[in-house]
């Protein structure tokens, strides 16, 4: 009997020393569990802070790429807020332009050394020659504004032509043929008297220490018949024709007014002139 009730307080004692053991051992798992979870919270936690730090300064198109906008759409329309880009306005200067002489308004109503003098300078529009600062000879590749004026007026048997445009300037009007533009309106009377094949004059295209102070000049063409608009040759490496930019020898668009305000590289007309001798000759 003692022994059944020794064997019993044996087990007893056995038992209760193992449930603990075994409750420490779960208490532990539990213990190690929940600190791995908020361990891997916490590295969960650094890498959403770490990239929000990586995508601190970059771009909006690299961290999210919109949908790209038609190529086919009108540059004034948008997209999901996204406003399509029209081209720059500073593109390089389309190739020069020329016309025929039937197509000037004015041309069979021209003395013939005028007429001729018109037929040289569009040939030499068709060349396709550049603006050449300096340069008064085609076989250069271009020529200056004063150049391809020097070059046409001496193929023309006139050999006491100045060099430059205050020179050209100041041989008109030493030959009573100039007319000055006070007026910046179209309309102007002070235009009523400008005729093909007369010199254009312009101040301010560019700096100067030549005296009068006058920077360029081209020659008068008429009337295009199907357009209306006055046009001009010459050579220049910014004036338009049809509204497009040209550069070197070439038909021009000449409008009214042109002044230093303008945005035509600040230039001021200041009038017109005949050749001398061109007009009087047969």
């Amino acid at each position: 009997m003692r022994v059944t009730f020794f064997y019993w307080v044996v087990c007893v004692w056995i038992f209760g020393s193992m449930v603990p053991a075994e409750a420490q051992t779960k208490s532990k798992k539990k213990s190690v569990s929940t600190q791995s979870t908020t361990s891997k919270k916490k590295v969960s936690a650094k890498k959403t802070t770490s990239e929000k730090k990586a995508t601190i300064g970059v771009p909006k198109a690299e961290v999210k790429r919109k949908e790209p906008v038609s190529s086919e759409m009108p540059a004034s329309e948008t997209t999901q807020g996204v406003k399509t880009v029209s081209e720059p306005e500073n593109l390089p200067p389309s190739v020069n332009a020329s016309i025929t002489s039937s197509e000037l308004l004015e041309f069979h109503a021209q003395p013939a050394g005028i007429q001729k003098l018109i037929e040289s300078s569009l040939t030499l529009a068709r060349q396709n020659l550049t603006y050449t600062f300096g340069s008064a000879d085609p076989a250069n590749g271009g020529m200056d504004c004063s150049g391809f004026i020097y070059y046409l007026l001496r193929q023309h048997g006139l050999t006491q032509v100045p060099r430059d445009s205050s020179g050209l300037y100041s041989w008109a009007r030493k030959a009573r043929g100039f007319r000055a533009v006070v007026s910046r309106k179209a309309d102007s009377f002070e235009m009523d008297e400008l005729l093909p094949g007369d010199f254009l004059f312009w101040t301010g295209t560019y700096a100067t220490e030549n005296d009068p102070p006058v920077t360029h000049t081209m020659i008068y063409l008429g009337t295009e018949k199907s357009t209306g608009a006055k046009v001009m040759i010459g050579s220049s490496n910014g004036r338009t024709y049809r509204g497009q930019k040209r550069n070197g020898v070439s038909v021009f668009d000449f409008k009214m007014p042109r002044t230093s305000s303008s945005s035509e590289q600040g230039s001021t007309f200041i009038g017109y002139a005949r050749i001398p001798g061109l007009r009087d000759r047969d």
